[in-house]
């Protein structure tokens, strides 16, 4: 290493590593703002139907009504159309995958300790997997019993009465769990951020998603096994 005259420091120095790192793709945010979109069109319509103040001062139950069945149909359409995308694939296979620092994660949720070393993550959380693999099931639960509403003329009554309970119980409960995924997403500014511009600071993935890296290099491991044996 050597230094020119008149220079601060070595000619080869290398330069400052960037101060963010890469969390979500382009196609990534654009499926979750879709997805967003759609679910809370669905919410909304569905408050103006059932909700007996609502539906007075908003009227146009048939329009309401076919922007509420669409809605929850086209609902998987943006994930579909992602799965083109590695990086969500990947993600996804994150999402699906339980380890035993998740395990701890949640024993210190249990116990209120908030402290990001009591709560070790990898690029996602324990709660945030609960989180998605609960959402989906809800929403096909709620396409399910959707379409047996819509086409409640083939069923016979015990059928339909099921139905509607089931269909029901369900939004309400979607209803509290997106409010409260909003309300959570309020109050950590960053995380925020990283699905806004897919970007987040260096620092802060380092400490609440300490096991992220490993968890890539785990990743890129088993896709280049699952390479090898096609």
């Amino acid at each position: 290493m050597t230094s020119t005259a008149g220079s601060m420091g070595p000619t080869d120095a290398q330069p400052d590593p960037p101060t963010t790192v890469r969390r979500f793709s382009r196609a990534e945010r654009l499926v979750h703002r879709a997805t967003g979109w759609l679910m809370l069109i669905c919410l909304v319509t569905a408050a103006c139907l059932y909700i007996g103040p609502i539906a007075q001062v908003v009227g146009q139950r048939y329009l309401v009504a076919t922007l509420h069945k669409w809605s929850g149909i086209l609902l998987p359409v943006p994930l579909a159309l992602g799965a083109f995308s590695s990086a969500l694939r990947s993600d996804l296979r994150r999402l699906n995958r339980f380890a035993e620092y998740d395990r701890q994660w949640l024993r210190a949720a249990r116990r209120r300790v908030m402290s990001p070393e009591a709560r070790p993550a990898g690029k996602f959380n324990a709660g945030q997997k609960l989180y998605a693999g609960w959402i989906a099931g809800a929403v096909l639960v709620m396409m399910a019993t959707g379409l047996l509403m819509w086409f409640m003329g083939l069923l016979p009554f015990v059928s339909r009465t099921s139905a509607i309970f089931v269909h029901d119980s369900v939004a309400w409960a979607i209803a509290f769990a997106v409010l409260a995924h909003m309300r959570k997403a309020r109050a950590h500014p960053e995380a925020l951020k990283g699905m806004r511009t897919g970007r987040v600071d260096r620092a802060w993935a380092a400490r609440h998603h300490s096991r992220w890296r490993v968890d890539d290099m785990v990743q890129d491991d088993t896709d280049r096994r699952k390479d090898a044996r096609r």
